[in-house]
């Protein structure tokens, strides 16, 4: 399908400061060429210089490499703030899994896709520039499959393609609804696949929308408890044998109870579990992880993969705290996600990240560093860059070779304005205003957010409106 948001004619853009790997800079030029990959990134440009590029935009503000957004459940966006009563007096993860459940048993493609790219607008106004979508209504409400098994999965990567949003599609391997292979709950009918059948639905989807730079798959086996060891071991041949380079996700070590149940099913803990038996490196993204020992700590660390870390989601269903400062202690890779959206700021994951250490400590700036003293700076760093492999894009910075996705910041915004450049990621994460400081929006070099605003912004909110009305009736 045709992309409906046309490529601009200009492939160059000049920002007074912008902050490349080595920090802020002056005068800085990047170009790009037809596919969004930036070949030039020059600091202390001449003005004179600018003379040789024609059509040249002119940033409006400081520009930043925009952020990667790990994990994506597109349609709990639309039950945001439903879920928010004490339905009884053991209210939890379990019991928001259950009304969560019923909300997905509503959903049609029509509803999906409306929602998916509200939420995706919403992302690009943020300063996200690619998601990982880990997708698992695949079915009819009764789990009998769609005419086209991948009907679900195509509508949310077709919300991507309506917004602009670069997106890594990560199929859901939903099997069982416990450890020891247990018969699915009835609310689960919607998420069940056999390897196999996961594999063709993959393999259809990326038939109808084939991957280009801004446009990536995986899978996602769902969690340790809904595959066993021989369905999760033929998903991973299939993958190798297709995509062998392509990312994989899991949800881990969420929650105690988790815990507890692979310990008595499978003798050991879910995240030392995984690294016993598989091969996990950085093509892994491990989603929250947020109750791990020591021994994980270091050992997920020095497997190079990527704790997918999601705080908002997780202070609101309760599920704890990841170790973050011992897991950054021992060079461990990270990267944010909005999952469940009842938050859509990276600045705000980023702020709870470190707020989570300061509560449990009674200390301040927590995750800073003796190599980098701003915490702001050094999240950002570990988020983009862990993030950037969690998408398998070449993202996350403004460097040559990688894609043209970048935010440009009001230089007019209360959180930086008349601060030195040292300090500006710093206002914007730690410094909570009603505006939101990002003005503009590039992905693959197409400035998708103008001055706040997207082109089909309109349409967008109207078709998302009509959804939840029909959804909530």
């Amino acid at each position: 399908m045709a992309d409906p948001i046309s490529r601009p004619a200009r492939r160059s853009l000049f920002a007074s400061k912008a902050r490349l790997p080595e920090g802020w800079r002056s005068n800085v030029l990047i170009q790009w060429d037809e596919a969004g990959t930036l070949t030039r990134v020059s600091p202390d440009t001449a003005r004179d210089d600018l003379q040789s590029c024609p059509n040249i935009e002119y940033a409006r503000g400081p520009l930043l490499a925009g952020m990667p957004n790990l994990h994506s459940h597109a349609f709990q966006a639309a039950m945001a703030g439903l879920t928010e009563y004490r339905a009884s007096a053991a209210d939890s993860f379990w019991s928001w899994r259950d009304l969560m459940y019923r909300f997905a048993a509503k959903i049609s493609p029509d509803h999906l896709a409306a929602i998916a790219q509200y939420l995706y607008l919403d992302m690009l106004k943020a300063g996200y520039t690619s998601v990982c979508e880990f997708h698992y209504i695949h079915h009819r409400p009764d789990g009998n499959h769609y005419a086209r098994p991948g009907e679900m999965a195509e509508r949310v990567v077709d919300a991507a393609v309506q917004t602009g949003l670069a997106i890594t599609l990560l199929p859901v391997l939903y099997q069982y609804g416990d450890f020891g292979a247990r018969p699915p709950h009835r609310g689960q009918q919607r998420f069940i696949n056999t390897p196999e059948q996961l594999l063709r639905l993959l393999g259809q989807v990326r038939k109808a929308y084939p991957e280009n730079p801004n446009r990536r798959y995986g899978v996602a086996p769902h969690s340790l408890r809904a595959v066993s060891r021989a369905s999760l071991d033929a998903l991973l041949a299939g993958l190798q044998a297709d995509l062998p380079d392509a990312p994989i996700h899991i949800h881990i070590a969420e929650q105690t109870a988790e815990v507890d149940a692979c310990m008595a099913s499978e003798g050991a803990r879910p995240v030392r579990w995984l690294l016993d038996h598989y091969p996990i490196d950085p093509h892994w993204c491990l989603i929250h992880a947020t109750h791990i020992d020591t021994y994980e700590t270091r050992a997920l660390a020095a497997s190079g993969a990527i704790a997918g870390l999601c705080p908002s989601t997780e202070a609101n269903l309760g599920d704890g705290f990841f170790p973050t400062s011992q897991y950054l202690a021992a060079e461990g890779r990270i990267g944010i996600g909005s999952d469940s959206h009842i938050c859509v700021d990276w600045r705000s994951e980023l702020r709870l990240l470190e707020y989570n250490e300061r509560l449990q400590r009674r200390q301040r700036n927590v995750l800073a560093s003796d190599d980098q003293p701003r915490v702001a700076d050094r999240l950002f760093d570990a988020a983009t860059r862990g993030g950037a492999m969690a998408t398998g894009r070449a993202t996350g910075a403004l460097e040559v070779g990688r894609q043209a996705d970048c935010i440009v910041l009001d230089p007019d915004h209360a959180s930086i304005a008349g601060q030195h450049s040292d300090a500006w990621l710093s206002g914007i994460v730690f410094s909570e205003r009603s505006r939101s400081p990002v003005m503009d929006v590039y992905v693959a070099g197409r400035r998708l957010i103008d001055d706040r605003r997207h082109i089909d912004e309109e349409r967008i909110q109207t078709a998302y409106r009509n959804a939840l009305s029909e959804l909530l009736e």
